[in-house]
């Protein structure tokens, strides 16, 4: 059932949001253990929530457009009185004293949160196998992961625990999990969704997005969770979400533009699936056949992104986790000096990749390094946003693969940093530049895997992504 028709349902007195909630926890319960999607379940704190809209309902009251339907959220989202840990041992226990932005809408919404999902800790990997619980098996098969760093929703949504989840999006972690699991997972241009309450990692990039089932019930949530936000200075003025009113607009005289770079054409980065190339040209066949036109456009430093990214990220990783010292959040070892005390609990708290992105960043800012590499690397931030926004003047979407391959093994790739930074070769691109991004299911690859297939759009187009994406998941058969 629909996260759509769920609240259709609840709103309508036809069901009760505790029932609902109850066929979900059984979900969780008798699969969860094969899976790990969740770092907590939180059955008392959702129960209060779901009693609330049926309250609510019986008052002839009207919960909200998402009344009843059971939310996974990321566990990098604050929630006050509840464990957030980021799936890090540094915060482990630690209970935040307010709620993040998104967090109060979707539960004025009426939506029910039903608990805190696994990610690469601090949400920096590609497979969610960063984990310091442990890693998340991906629904569609066990022995594969489920992407990352939002691997934890993207494995709720997939295997039905919820139809709904939350997830954050630095560098592709909403978009690629999505392909990888088989779901729809959204990127919203920068400042579109309040990060108010979202625990930082690389704060000119980090991004708040919708998983769903379908586009449909993605919109809707993408539709509760944007707008401005006073709380969150980066947040867009007078923006105003609209994206469930863009479904039916078909894209009939819509410019489609095929990224050469990352789509297999001259120049194109290595270690794209055949597979993969190929389900996304026939994604790209099915809106020209509905009326769009096609070219292919050259973003040539669409390449270097990747190589830009992993400089200005760490960089603002470096900075953000210095927070974490042992004296005001979570995990202190005790030791006979201050300094020993943060070094000692900063060593126990994190784990190795969260280490090794904290080294780099510091390097790449420091004195005598800092023009080298992070200066440089933001001059290729800023040749990439001019370069997209060329594109845009031919185009109004680019269409790329989401990830360049399919799900691959657990533990495949986890003595290999690069091989593992290399999925994100598709994604990160939008957030260096900020603009959003959609990957909707889209056929199978030759394991039988699902592949996602990326709509790009310029700042500000988040309900094109969305209309696009309308018409792609027509053309794959329909919702997952």
């Amino acid at each position: 059932m629909s996260a759509l028709d769920i609240a259709a349902a609840v709103r309508a007195g036809e069901r009760r949001a505790v029932d609902v909630l109850d066929e979900h926890l059984a979900r969780i319960e008798a699969g969860d253990g094969a899976i790990h999607a969740f770092n907590l379940v939180t059955p008392d704190a959702a129960r209060t929530e779901a009693e609330a809209v049926d309250a609510a309902v019986a008052r002839g009251d009207d919960p909200g457009p998402l009344a009843g339907v059971p939310v996974a959220l990321k566990d990098n989202m604050c929630t006050r009185g509840i464990p957030t840990t980021c799936s890090s041992k540094i915060l482990e226990g630690w209970q935040p004293p307010y709620d993040a932005t998104v967090v109060t809408r979707l539960r004025a919404a009426g939506a029910v949160a039903v608990g805190k999902t696994n990610l690469d800790e601090f949400a920096m990997g590609s497979s969610t196998e960063n984990s310091a619980f442990g890693p998340t098996h991906n629904p569609r098969d066990l022995t594969r992961v489920p992407g990352g760093s939002s691997g934890g929703t993207a494995a709720s949504v997939a295997a039905d625990f919820t139809p709904l989840g939350i997830g954050s999006d630095t560098g592709g972690s909403i978009r690629q999990p999505a392909a990888f699991c088989g779901v729809v997972g959204m990127k919203p241009t920068y400042g579109a969704v309040s990060r108010y309450g979202l625990i930082a990692f690389a704060s000119s990039l980090d991004q708040i997005g919708p998983f769903a089932n379908s586009v449909a019930d993605a919109a809707a949530m993408f539709d509760v969770i944007a707008g401005p936000d006073p709380l969150d200075s980066t947040s867009i003025r007078d923006y105003s979400p609209g994206a469930s009113n863009a479904l039916e607009r078909g894209v009939d005289g819509l410019r489609v533009g095929i990224i050469r770079e990352l789509s297999g054409g001259a120049g194109t980065v290595d270690g794209l699936s055949p597979d993969v190339l190929a389900r996304t040209r026939e994604a790209v066949e099915a809106l020209a056949a509905a009326g769009a036109t096609v070219e292919e456009i050259s973003v040539p430093s669409a390449t270097l992104g990747l190589s830009a990214y992993y400089l200005v990220a760490p960089a603002e990783a470096s900075s953000n986790l210095a927070r974490y010292d042992g004296v005001r959040y979570g995990l202190r070892v005790d030791a006979p000096t201050t300094g020993e005390m943060n070094t000692a609990s900063r060593t126990a708290g994190f784990g190795p990749e969260v280490k090794r992105r904290i080294m780099l960043g510091t390097y790449a800012l420091s004195a005598g390094y800092y023009d080298a590499f992070y200066g440089k690397a933001l001059k290729v931030r800023t040749m990439m946003l001019r370069e997209f926004a060329e594109a845009y003047e031919k185009v109004d979407v680019l269409v790329t693969p989401t990830a360049p391959t399919t799900a691959f093994p657990l533990g495949e790739r986890t003595a290999d940093p690069m091989m593992m930074y290399v999925n994100d070769v598709c994604t990160i691109p939008s957030n260096l530049t900020g603009h959003p991004g959609i990957s909707v299911p889209y056929g199978v690859g030759d394991d039988g895997l699902p592949v996602g297939v990326q709509v790009l759009a310029p700042a500000l187009g988040d309900e094109l992504t969305f209309q696009v994406a309308a018409v792609l998941e027509a053309a794959a058969g329909g919702a997952s």
